[in-house]
């Protein structure tokens, strides 16, 4: 029999059996669903990860904190009573390390807290104040929407002037140029001068609900109080570049802290590695439990399969006893079942794709959750259905074909 002749007798009897052939296809169809949404949501979050997340640190960029922002694993009240023991980071230590590094990069101060922010009675809650020095635009590599960012000669002396965000200038101000304009923090006025791309959004969190004002301005007094800083910042050219100043900016620190060699170091360096070093065991332990769990609804759908068409063997036994007296081989009667089989499975894979990606796209749309297509995901979903029904299929199919014609047309 040939191959595209088994297949239209395939689709008949499908047709032909509507109710068992949609039983047949659930157990495949909640395999592949489940594949392809999973598959899609981690791919979108190893994009998010990669592209986003871990880019907020910067392109060959480290951190000298107190200690770290971000931690691996389960930390221990042990651990955290050790960091909270530890001294800040003062301005001395920051200038040192910057003075002090001899590869070439860039440096910034960088300091946090939050407050609320008056324009003309017009006020926003909750804005991230940010008090840095004028190469921290650079670092970050925010560009500059309108207006322009600050300077150092503005740093030394302090003054009162902000870089906004793009959410805050249009909430706060609305129909108003923002540039030159005068607001309020803590009671304190600082003119605009200068406004920052978009940034969008992290997990639906905005990025650009900020003010970014000199480090040695009046924020001073609430962001980096007592000589100290949050962070400094330092980028590189290269990856080799930030490693190597990640050694001199140790190698000074523990200098200034007269740590002996023995003794650990009190203050963190941190990179963005740790961030996806994090999403990388989040996403291996998804990858392990990924097969198990599509396994698990595939087996049930090969076993209904298989069911299905002994059942169907069963029924159509004087059928093939007919079809074998005028001249059918034992393989047109496998080829037929297996086609069969293997139809109702990857059918069934064809609208768990379409439904996993629909969910996919369904969760994008209704949460933070990115999601992003794997090509390779839609493949292996048919590979899979097919495999499953051929797998399923090849004992009944087996079964049929050997039926003796004889007892095969006796049989009612």
């Amino acid at each position: 029999m040939p191959l595209l002749e088994a297949f239209r007798i395939a689709f008949q009897m499908i047709w032909a059996q509507k109710l068992k052939s949609s039983f047949s296809v659930v157990g495949v169809f909640i395999g592949v669903t489940f594949l392809i949404a999973v598959v899609t949501i981690v791919e979108g979050m190893n994009q998010y990860m990669t592209d986003r997340f871990a880019t907020l640190l910067g392109a060959n960029t480290f951190q000298l904190r107190r200690y770290p922002d971000f931690e691996v694993g389960d930390t221990s009240r042990e651990q955290w009573r050790e960091w909270r023991r530890r001294p800040r980071i003062t301005t001395a230590d920051a200038i040192a390390v910057a003075d002090g590094i001899q590869t070439r990069v860039l440096t910034a101060w960088e300091s946090q807290s939050g407050a609320n922010v008056d324009y003309r009675g017009r006020v926003v809650e909750g804005v991230r104040i940010i008090g840095a020095t004028e190469q921290y635009f650079d670092i970050r590599e925010w560009n500059i929407e309108e207006g322009r960012p600050f300077t150092a000669q503005e740093v030394r002396f302090g003054r009162p002037v902000v870089v906004i965000g793009r959410e805050l200038a249009d909430r706060i101000f609305e129909e108003v140029d923002p540039i030159g304009q005068e607001l309020r923090i803590r009671s304190l006025p600082y003119r605009v001068i200068g406004i920052v791309e978009s940034q969008g959004n992290i997990f639906g969190i905005s990025l650009d609900k900020f003010v970014v004002a000199p480090a040695l301005s009046p924020v001073k007094r609430f962001v980096n109080p007592h000589n100290v800083v949050d962070i400094l910042l330092v980028k590189a050219e290269t990856a080799a570049d930030m490693r190597a100043a990640m050694i001199e900016a140790e190698a000074i620190m523990r200098s200034r802290r007269a740590l002996r060699p023995t003794q650990e170091n009190n203050f963190a360096l941190e990179t963005a590695e740790a961030i996806l070093e994090f999403w990388g065991r989040i996403n291996q332990v998804m990858a392990l439990a990924l097969p198990g769990l599509v396994g698990i609804s595939l087996v049930v759908g090969g076993i209904v399969i298989m069911n299905i068409m002994l059942m169907s063997v069963s029924e159509r036994t004087a059928e093939i006893g007919i079809r074998k007296a005028l001249g059918a081989k034992r393989q047109d009667i496998r080829r037929q079942f297996l086609v069969e089989s293997a139809t109702l499975s990857v059918a069934g894979a064809g609208l768990g794709i379409a439904t996993g990606l629909g969910a996919a796209a369904l969760i994008e749309a209704a949460t933070p959750l990115p999601a992003a297509i794997a090509p390779w995901s839609l493949v292996v979903g048919v590979l899979l259905g097919a495999g499953v029904g051929i797998i399923a299929g090849l004992y009944p199919a087996t079964r049929a074909a050997r039926l003796d014609p004889v007892d095969a047309m006796r049989h009612e």
